[in-house]
């Protein structure tokens, strides 16, 4: 782990010292809104239903309203773990869940994201908007400069994904992205794709440092 996240990882975990989970945790990144097209809500109540079936937990941005409430509500229903990661700022406009496993609240989105990188064994990202865009090519960018090892995918329901992945494998052609990278961010297309990643974990719940 590079020093800068070191350091945030460090100053996060000594505001947020309690860790109550016990399952490997899945981070999901997600739209706070739930999308045009009601295909977006069912294929995310299908996948974290099916996270919890096989006994994995789920960290998340912590707020309780979009696709991102709807996961953390169906994990918890069907018995896992779940931890909320939101910036104090964003309160004023999403609304915390708080019948969470863990809720950390934090000063910024930067500490947000190394606690989220922190405490994920495997990366995914459903639909959702400039955040969870940001989020999964962040983690896949750190995931190239070898911070870690950890899978990651794009969970591409009804194409929501297509013109990113068209971006992404015009990148490697036009060679900004080595074709090795570029296949580290895995696109999955139905659900037992993920489970089928992530089931089989060795991942340490944090990064050995």
């Amino acid at each position: 782990m590079n020093s800068a996240l070191k350091s945030m990882t460090n100053e996060t975990e000594m505001l947020n010292p309690e860790i109550k989970t016990n399952q490997h945790l899945i981070a999901l990144y997600c739209g706070s809104r739930f999308g045009n097209n009601p295909i977006y809500r069912q294929t995310a109540i299908e996948l974290a239903q099916g996270i919890a079936e096989y006994g994995f937990g789920i960290v998340y941005g912590g707020a309780s309203i979009g696709l991102m409430g709807q996961v953390a509500d169906t994990v918890i229903e069907h018995g896992g773990e779940v931890v909320g990661v939101i910036p104090e700022f964003m309160l004023d406009y999403e609304i915390a869940n708080n019948d969470l496993t863990e809720l950390h609240i934090v000063k910024n989105m930067h500490e947000r994201k190394a606690i989220m990188a922190e405490r994920a064994s495997a990366f995914v990202a459903l639909p959702g908007g400039f955040g969870t865009f940001e989020e999964i090519l962040e983690i896949a960018t750190w995931g190239q400069l070898n911070q870690h090892q950890k899978p990651m995918m794009l969970y591409n329901v009804n194409g929501f994904y297509d013109h990113m992945i068209a971006q992404l494998d015009h990148a490697v052609a036009e060679g900004f992205i080595p074709p090795q990278h570029r296949a580290k961010l895995i696109v999955c297309h139905h659900a037992e794709e993920i489970y089928n990643a992530i089931k089989n974990l060795e991942t340490p719940k944090q990064f050995v440092v």
